[in-house]
């Protein structure tokens, strides 16, 4: 019951964020209407003014996938430091994620704030880089489950090097690359893949959103789902991905129900990095054994990555909604 209630105040947070948000640009609305008879001869300033966000939507699109690049890949940071670590490093190959990410990290951090309408090309590079070291990284955790006794097997998956963990770093590439090929595109019906960017952009996330609940439900199939809220991140996330996969897919219009899920996604990988900090509470001496507990206990730093896809997949439905 008290994950319910936990999973119900998060639902209702998210509604009432979500209705002051619209009710707040009511009445900046409202007051720029009545504002607009007193100043007459600045009307078609005033016009431009307000219009030149909307020109430049993909730009501030591409920055918020920056910014999602950034966080998945601190996500990898971290995680793949811990784990690698309590690896010994036995392979140098195993060095390879923490360079990468590292300088995604800073790709990520430079784009955010960068408002020009050009790819960088260094960033790009990194992305790049970062996407092709995740597709390696895969195919080492691949063959660490199958040079094991049985090969491919469940008894593997669950024990083995995760396979779906080097994932998020392609992730983190992917999502910065296409944010650098947006700069790129006109203000006016940008495109990418042949499609419109709002439409690749969401499916892009909605698949890297359902990768993630895989790993996410492999790693609690392992730990038998002994907590209730354990089911959370292979409910709301696979849900909040088919309303983002539909509205890419549909005609372009206001999709309120999957923002409202997209912000509850969103809050779902901080609650999990809160359930993943009590986890390491609870084992034997706590924090005060943290050099322990943070490598035995639950992974700290992978529940953001949640974060991390629903804030690039509430990107992807604003600049969906402004497409024809």
């Amino acid at each position: 019951m008290g994950t319910q209630r936990i999973f119900s105040v998060l639902c209702a947070v998210a509604g009432a964020a979500a209705l002051a948000r619209f009710t707040g640009r009511r009445a900046n609305a409202n007051r720029r209407t009545r504002a607009t008879p007193r100043r007459p001869a600045l009307r078609s300033i005033d016009s431009v003014t307000h219009a030149a966000p909307a020109t430049q939507a993909h730009v501030e699109a591409a920055r918020r996938f920056n910014h999602s690049s950034a966080l998945l890949a601190f996500s990898v940071l971290t995680d793949s430091a811990m784990e690698h670590y309590r690896g010994s490093f036995d392979n140098p190959a195993m060095y390879t994620p923490l360079v990468s990410a590292s300088l995604s990290l800073i790709a990520g951090l430079h784009g955010g704030a960068d408002h020009r309408q050009q790819t960088h090309h260094a960033r790009h590079l990194i992305y790049r880089t970062a996407a092709a070291a995740g597709i390696a990284g895969t195919g080492f955790h691949l063959y660490n489950v199958m040079k094991r006794p049985g090969g491919w097997s469940w008894n593997n998956l669950v024990h083995a090097a995760p396979v779906g963990a080097p994932m998020a770093l392609l992730l983190s590439g992917a999502l910065g690359a296409v944010a650098e090929r947006l700069r790129d595109e006109p203000a006016h019906e940008p495109q990418l893949l042949g499609m419109p960017a709002g439409r690749a952009l969401g499916l892009l996330v909605a698949a890297g959103l359902i990768g993630t609940v895989g790993e996410a439900g492999l790693l609690h199939f392992r730990g038998s789902f002994q907590h209730r809220a354990m089911y959370a991140p292979v409910s709301a996330p696979p849900f909040a991905a088919a309303l983002l996969a539909h509205a890419a897919l549909a005609a372009p219009r206001e999709r309120w129900f999957t923002r409202l899920w997209l912000r509850i996604t969103t809050a779902l990988g901080i609650a999990g990095a809160g359930f993943h900090a009590r986890g390491i509470a609870r084992r034997q001496g706590g924090w005060r054994n943290w050099s322990q507990n943070l490598f035995a206990g639950p992974p700290l730093p992978a529940p953001p990555s949640f974060s991390a896809l629903a804030l690039a997949g509430l990107a992807a439905l604003r600049l969906r909604e402004t497409e024809k």
